[in-house]
């Protein structure tokens, strides 16, 4: 492997950013992966809690888990799947009608058929495929570390970082975002300072990614002592709840402790709105937070899903985190070649996690073509 000489930062460790920085790496490039977070994952994180008695809890509290239909990312899975960090998860996928009560008839579908169908997850969590991913040789990573600002300087044709504590971060020939607020007046109205990237430095993009749709969601980490055995399904939906959308059993999956019965509950996209419009999308309190807890298990327990006290309840809001659109669904990620930038993730083109793999290949793939032809020079 030849190496490139130039110098890459990557912004966002979640699945798009990881794939993209992990593929760059392993072509010979100098990248630099920065995150706020203290790991990899975004919302493919894990979520590790321990409880008053010194029990420790696992959820995967965003993404449940992913599917794969296109034969390029089918072969990433297998090869993933080769190195025991993400295996099937063999649970059919249920509906509760919450009018009616009753889980309704489920078409099983043939998963050696439709390879759409089947469930992978991470394992132990689904973060282990970011953290492999981000153990690639070459790839430098910098967590708790916030990207405060995206400077452009057109005389050295360079990209400078400044993190959000003034900490000066370097100097990078190619940026690459993996975060749909890196030019969002909606952070920006949060934290009361400008957005990390200038949206004037591309103009034909501002329109697209300065405000993007997007869903809200309550997540519900539960853990029981006995199995929940009146519950057929260890992940399904729910229809015509206004509180709750979907369920999943996290102790069920493959590599997962089975010490406890561990659930996570979402909320549906309505009721996070409602709340958020209410307390706005700072960092919620823990008085909110406790009464988000209080009416999603009353919802869970009231619809005769839940006849046992759980002994563990921690509810997570996931603010920002679900794009309503896709914004580059053609092109896969957004690339300005002249100042060599890239704008991936699942917002560009489809909302889940193969989306967002597809983007961070596209993103690395241009990234990669690019400085390879100013090596050449």
């Amino acid at each position: 492997m030849s190496t490139i000489a130039a110098k890459v930062a990557v912004v966002g460790s979640g699945i798009s950013g990881a794939i993209c920085a992990s593929s760059l790496a392993r072509n010979g490039v100098s990248v630099t992966l920065f995150d706020s977070a203290r790991g990899p994952g975004g919302r493919m994180s894990q979520r590790r809690e321990t409880t008053d008695d010194g029990k420790e809890l696992f959820f995967d509290h965003g993404a449940p888990y992913f599917t794969a239909s296109q034969p390029d990312i089918l072969r990433l899975v297998q090869e993933w799947v080769s190195k025991g960090i993400v295996a099937q998860w063999d649970e059919v996928h249920g509906t509760f009608d919450c009018a009616s009560k009753k889980f309704l008839d489920v078409d099983k579908v043939d998963a050696t058929k439709d390879v759409s169908s089947k469930k992978y997850v991470g394992v132990p969590g689904m973060n282990s495929i970011c953290k492999a991913l981000c153990g690639e040789p070459g790839l430098k990573t910098k967590f708790g570390v916030s990207v405060g600002k995206i400077d452009w300087l057109v005389n050295e044709n360079l990209w400078s970082l400044i993190g959000f504590d003034g900490q000066y971060l370097g100097k990078f020939d190619c940026v690459v975002a993996s975060d749909k607020n890196i030019a969002s007046r909606r952070i920006s109205d949060v934290s009361g300072r400008g957005t990390p990237l200038d949206p004037s430095l591309f103009p034909e993009w501002a329109e697209k990614i300065k405000d993007i749709p997007v869903r809200s969601c309550f997540a519900l980490m539960l853990a029981f002592a006995e199995p929940l055995s009146s519950i057929p399904f260890k992940c399904f939906s729910i229809k015509n709840s206004e509180t709750l959308s979907a369920a999943f059993c996290n102790s069920s999956k493959p590599g997962r402790s089975d010490m406890s019965e561990c659930w996570v509950l979402h909320s549906t996209a309505e009721y996070a709105y409602n709340l958020i419009s209410q307390h706005g999308l700072a960092k919620p309190s823990n008085a909110l937070l406790t009464k988000v807890a209080k009416e999603l298990l009353l919802e869970f327990q009231s619809i005769g899903l839940c006849g046992s006290q759980p002994y563990f309840t921690k509810a997570h809001r996931w603010g920002s985190a679900f794009p309503a659109v896709s914004v580059a669904r053609e092109e896969k990620c957004l690339w300005d070649e002249s100042k060599v930038l890239a704008i991936c993730g699942d917002f560009c083109v489809s909302p889940n996690v193969e989306g967002a793999i597809c983007s961070g290949m596209a993103a690395a793939a241009n990234v990669t073509e690019k400085l390879r032809s100013l090596s050449s020079l």
